[in-house]
């Protein structure tokens, strides 16, 4: 037998005389990796005002209280001027950079499939750094917004937390009835017109709630479109009929019904959590020189910073233990 016969062999697999079967894929790459989130989707997008990016936050109206009764004979005015204070959040970087090599790019080529596998790869690499973003937006390991102690966010999940505005409900407690007394105690504040627009909790804890909703009340909560695509069920509240979103990126502790389960769900006012942004929104895709490796590099960078305002007023949020 000749060399040629073992060349086509090592190549390919030999079915009988006459016929060889050649390795051949679908074009298309299956691929249904989970990329973005909606809670950075449908958060505040504004650009920063510099590094770091400062606002000012107001605290209290200017309002005399008690002594401004007096006698209409003697009117003496008290002084008063509104409570004002300047806030800030550090931008941080976000990267990723994709290396082509000269001869996979040059065989690609050669068999026609370099174009869709280079779009796809730099649209992929993008998308990273956006599910990196999502993640960190809610579980950054930063712990200040004025003094940064870390090159991560400081995430939205332990900003509120450090607000104060935390309840737990127990195991044997309705998780309907927490998330409700909340919402009213929040909409009943007398200093702050506070106005919830979501429920973000994992799936596992909407889960639960949709179980007790139907088995205590024989009920089934009614749904809403958020998104173009996304709908989401709907728990109705003294602040509305708010939206239940499943967010993947919100983890939780233990196993649920065993007792010592923690479900975390947090009631936001989304208009009051800002992405301040440097340069544009969406992260950029540079093309960098060819270095002596003849690769061609592409680097994806995001500048900005997450910011919860009101974090002691507007937010809440709530520990379940299942």
């Amino acid at each position: 037998m000749n060399a040629n016969f073992y060349d086509i062999h090592a190549a390919a697999d030999f079915i009988g005389p006459g016929a060889i079967e050649v390795p051949f894929y679908q074009t298309e790459i299956t691929d249904i990796v989970r990329r973005r989130g909606i809670f950075g989707q449908r958060i505040k997008q504004v650009p920063a005002t510099g590094h770091p990016s400062r606002f000012f936050e107001e605290t209290a109206i200017p309002s005399p209280g008690a002594a401004g009764f007096v006698d209409p004979r003697n009117i003496v005015a008290p002084i008063v001027s509104p409570t004002r204070v300047e806030r800030s959040v550090p931008l941080k970087a976000i990267v990723a950079q994709l290396n082509y090599n000269l001869f996979d790019i040059e065989l690609g080529t050669q068999q026609k499939q370099f174009a869709y596998l280079q779009a796809k790869d730099l649209v992929d690499t993008v998308e990273g750094v956006l599910h990196t973003h999502d993640i960190a937006l809610w579980n950054g390991n930063d712990t200040s917004l004025s003094t940064p102690t870390s090159a991560q966010y400081y995430g939205v999940a332990s900003q509120i937390a450090a607000g104060g505005n935390t309840t737990m409900i127990g195991s044997t407690s309705s998780i309907v009835d927490g998330l409700k007394s909340t919402i009213a105690q929040m909409v009943a504040s007398s200093n702050f017109a506070v106005r919830p627009t979501a429920i973000y909790a994992n799936p596992v804890l909407l889960d639960l709630i949709d179980r007790e909703m139907k088995t205590d009340f024989n009920v089934v909560l009614n749904t809403r479109e958020i998104n173009a695509g996304f709908t989401v069920k709907t728990l109705s509240t003294q602040a509305g009929d708010l939206p239940l979103i499943p967010d993947w990126a919100l983890s939780y502790s233990g196993t649920p019904g065993s007792g010592s389960a923690v479900l975390p769900a947090y009631i936001v006012t989304e208009d009051m959590i800002e992405y301040h942004w440097l340069s544009d929104s969406t992260p950029r895709v540079f093309q960098l020189g060819v270095p002596g490796s003849l690769a061609s590099q592409y680097v994806a960078v995001k500048f900005g910073g997450v910011v919860v305002k009101g974090a002691n007023y507007a937010h809440y949020q709530v520990l379940v233990d299942r």
